[in-house]
């Protein structure tokens, strides 16, 4: 490992930083970046560029225009900030500023970033504001160690991961900046715990299903054809047959949690004939003619997207053959394929190595069960050096009361600002 000349003096600085970063992690909890629909993203993305153009950076604001959700109103604004240092490669730190619903259930206001207890509570707390400001720090610590900086680095504040990251990531790597050569390694400081190093996640294929009936009056649904028992028929063949199919299979990804190791099939919604009634009225006796289903299907990276595809067809035409009157419509509605860097890559290498000096024990590589970013940077991007790294606890993202502990965000920064030098100083 490329060691930083400076290296007590730099973990100490950060150490001395804790204040400054829960008051950051605070500052930007209180932008309310909820998405959708989108809000105060030029605010946030502006108090991050203006104290790095302080800092010495080249700072860029980029709007995803044509981007889903872009508006006028709304727009997706991104911001870019790269410091130009030696000859070395560049490392970027994305994090997203877009937080979800703040929901009920909170006993603390979401957006106002309460200390307490050594946590920063807030919406965003956890995913990920406090990443982007543990990003922060750790290279305002590397600029302020009395050391020239031997590469380049970069931060970013994108738009959108929330709903995909199209308005963010996905927009910004169409257009190269998220490519070689303009960036050789990315960090993205979504919660995925202190002491483990992200190499990936599983894919997603979310689908709707649509049964059809024959619409009649329900005192004689003998003369209808009911979609919602032909969903049913669906249903059950998920149990008898596709489940078991799914529980067979394993992976080779370090998955977390261990359910997670292998594909899972989840029916977010089933919507069957007339609205609900409004309070007070009684539904009209009709026969359904039509069911919808949205399913999510999450893949594993040995299985083909395609073939899971041709999985569903196959098992829907077999009830078209054997069931008198099935009928049926499969769309797509989004879809991302499984993404995971090769453990011997230097970001994976040299962010373990860090965890190890920084925590004293080994650093646990695993893949997410859901998607993030990295999807973009990899497949559009076309850049294999990407990782997830940073504090917090995922299983708190989008809860009520969500946090970060303090005393984690300085240790991801610290061992940010190890990775980072020692990225940019070539190590392997």
């Amino acid at each position: 490992m490329s060691t930083h000349p400076n290296e007590a003096a730099l973990l100490a600085m950060i150490t001395g930083r804790a204040d400054e970063l829960a008051e950051i992690t605070r500052d930007l909890i209180r932008f309310p970046t909820i998405n959708p629909p989108g809000d105060a993203y030029r605010p946030c993305a502006e108090y991050l560029g203006e104290r790095l153009r302080k800092r010495g950076f080249d700072v860029q604001y980029i709007r995803a225009e044509g981007a889903p959700g872009d508006t006028d109103s709304h727009p997706r604004i991104n911001v870019i900030a790269r410091y130009e240092g030696g000859p070395g490669p560049c490392v970027h730190f994305n994090s997203h500023i877009d937080v979800v619903e703040a929901g009920e259930g909170w006993t603390l206001p979401p957006f106002e970033g309460v200390i307490r207890d050594g946590k920063v509570y807030g919406r965003g707390a956890c995913d990920m504001k406090g990443g982007l400001a543990a990003s922060v720090v750790a290279v305002e610590a590397l600029l302020d160690a009395g050391v020239p900086i031997p590469g380049k680095l970069e931060i970013s504040g994108t738009a959108d991961e929330e709903s995909g990251g199209y308005g963010g990531v996905a927009w910004l790597a169409e257009r190269g900046w998220f490519s070689r050569p303009r960036v050789d390694h990315v960090i993205i400081p979504e919660p995925l715990n202190v002491d483990r190093v992200c190499i990936g996640h599983r894919g997603v294929w979310w689908g709707e299903i649509e049964t059809l009936g024959r619409i009649a009056h329900g005192s004689m649904p003998f003369l209808g054809d009911s979609a919602i028992r032909h969903m049913g028929a669906v249903v059950e063949a998920f149990e008898e047959r596709l489940y078991p199919r799914l529980a067979d299979h394993t992976t080779v990804m370090p998955v977390v949690p261990d359910g997670a190791r292998t594909p899972t099939l989840n029916i977010n919604s089933v919507h069957g004939g007339q609205a609900e009634p409004q309070e007070g009225r009684l539904p009209s006796p009709v026969v359904a003619d039509s069911c919808r289903m949205v399913f999510d299907r999450r893949l594993l990276i040995e299985e083909d997207l395609e073939a899971v595809k041709g999985e569903m067809r196959a098992l829907l035409d077999s009830l078209s053959q054997t069931r008198s009157g099935f009928r049926y419509h499969l769309r797509d509605l989004f879809e991302v394929r499984p993404s995971m860097t090769e453990p011997d890559r230097p970001v994976v290498t040299q962010t373990a190595r860090a965890v190890q000096q920084v925590l004293g024990r080994p650093a646990a590589l695993v893949c997410s069960p859901g998607t993030y970013d990295q999807k973009h940077v990899d497949r559009i991007g076309k850049l294999r050096d990407c990782i997830a790294y940073g504090p917090g606890i995922l299983d708190l993202a989008h809860q009520p009361d969500e946090y970060v502990e303090i005393e984690a965000m300085v240790q991801s920064a610290q061992v940010m600002a190890l990775s980072a030098w020692a990225l940019m100083s070539g190590g392997k």
